[in-house]
């Protein structure tokens, strides 16, 4: 959901993009959903806008943007200690202009960031000298996400402490809950079933004892729907199934502005060479992952817009990737490339599990006479029929 650039408007969420022209989200039988008003033709950005996120490496509390250098990311990416990167000054990360609260030592790439966290959600999640205190409630809270949860970012529960807090410390209150009470839509059904994807075998004890925690952490009155058994599940269904998992690098802007520079053939060359080792130095390594919640619009198999992070923070731009016309719906994929061109069945199964939902976009209708079959079922079967095509063609052999 949008938390900065797009004005909440009844039932719908109005914006617009770079250009002025408008694009607004309404919340239908699919509990929300973005639809053109007046955007042309051509690829260009819709809109953009800010996430909902929690982090477990170096990156600001507030933005997501990276505190470590390129070369910082990079050692310890590569698992290279002594490693020196060249063209440093391509670095874009500014360790001088970094704050850490006074008072938890939580850190921010800027003082604006840092006052705009205290302003929206920091000033209750700020633990001050308590970050070391196994007993503060907030501690509590994430040891027992943790014990119960691997990996620990994944879905975190620091985005629900996070969404409590910033309704707790809005000045217009009602306006945030009713915000975050459109993505509640889910039946109990589903919210047991997305819980139970989360949490395993045991998830009915474990979340007995998360929302116990929660609510001693971050009770509030005009929120004790949320705290409740069926109130917290949903809030839980609701991270589960809208939470998405997004990298942010130093190294990664370093990597485009060297492709960028111009340089003689034999100078692009060795830095091309040494780039190419560098990732495959990290590909031996553990990849980090930060998470957040945000929407970008309902999914399509055939989407017609794209979400992604070009300037290395939480601002998610969403692109067109084709015309669009006043009054279709933009819609981006849930799904990566090589999962899009699977069967409709292998596409259905992947969504109902991780989003509790069936697609009806145009491909997934044309392909409604299609076996249900998933594509490993069709690649063993196209397998089987290799062999017996093989064993058939050795008997003719044999007859020869």
């Amino acid at each position: 959901f949008l938390l900065h650039k797009i004005r909440i408007e009844s039932a719908r969420v109005r914006g617009s993009n770079k250009d002025g022209r408008d694009v607004f989200s309404r919340f239908l039988k699919k509990a929300k959903g973005c639809w053109a008003v007046n955007l042309g033709k051509g690829v260009y950005v819709i809109y953009h806008i800010s996430a909902v996120f929690t982090l477990p490496c170096s990156a600001c509390e507030y933005c997501l943007r990276a505190l470590e250098t390129a070369e910082e990311n990079a050692r310890r990416l590569s698992g290279r200690a002594a490693l020196s990167l060249p063209h440093p000054e391509l670095c874009k990360v500014r360790p001088d202009r970094h704050q850490a609260c006074p008072h938890c030592q939580v850190m921010y790439c800027s003082a604006e960031c840092r006052q705009a966290a205290w302003e929206q959600h920091h000033r209750l999640l700020c633990i001050g000298s308590s970050h070391h205190d196994p007993d503060h409630p907030l501690n509590k809270l994430q040891d027992a996400w943790r014990s119960v949860h691997y990996p620990p970012e994944t879905s975190s529960i620091m985005i629900m402490a996070r969404m409590v807090a910033t309704i707790k410390q809005a000045q217009d209150k009602e306006r945030w809950q009713r915000l975050f009470s459109h993505f509640c839509s889910r039946t109990a059904n589903e919210e047991e079933e997305i819980v139970h994807k989360l949490l395993g075998e045991k998830f009915q004890g474990q979340l007995s004892l998360l929302r116990n925690l929660f609510t001693t952490a971050l009770y509030e009155d005009r929120l004790s729907q949320w705290f409740t058994p069926e109130g917290f599940r949903s809030l839980f269904s609701l991270v589960g199934t809208n939470g998405q998992g997004i990298g942010t690098s130093s190294l990664s802007q370093w990597v485009h502005a060297c492709d960028a520079l111009e340089l003689p053939s034999q100078q692009r060359e060795q830095l091309d060479a040494f780039i190419d080792q560098l990732y495959k130095d990290i590909d031996k390594e553990v990849r980090i992952y930060e998470c957040f919640l945000c929407c970008a619009g309902n999914h399509s198999c055939v989407p017609n817009a794209e979400a992604s992070f070009p300037d290395n923070n939480f601002l998610l731009h969403l692109s067109a990737l084709s015309d669009i016309s006043p009054g279709e719906e933009i819609c981006i994929s849930y799904l990566d490339g090589c999962q899009r061109d699977r069967s409709r069945h292998s596409r259905h199964k992947i969504l109902r599990e991780n989003y509790l939902f069936v697609c009806s976009c145009q491909k997934c209708m044309s392909q409604m006479d299609d076996a249900d079959m998933t594509s490993e079922e069709e690649e063993e079967e196209e397998e089987a029929e290799g062999e017996t095509e093989g064993d058939d063609m050795e008997d003719e052999m044999t007859d020869v």
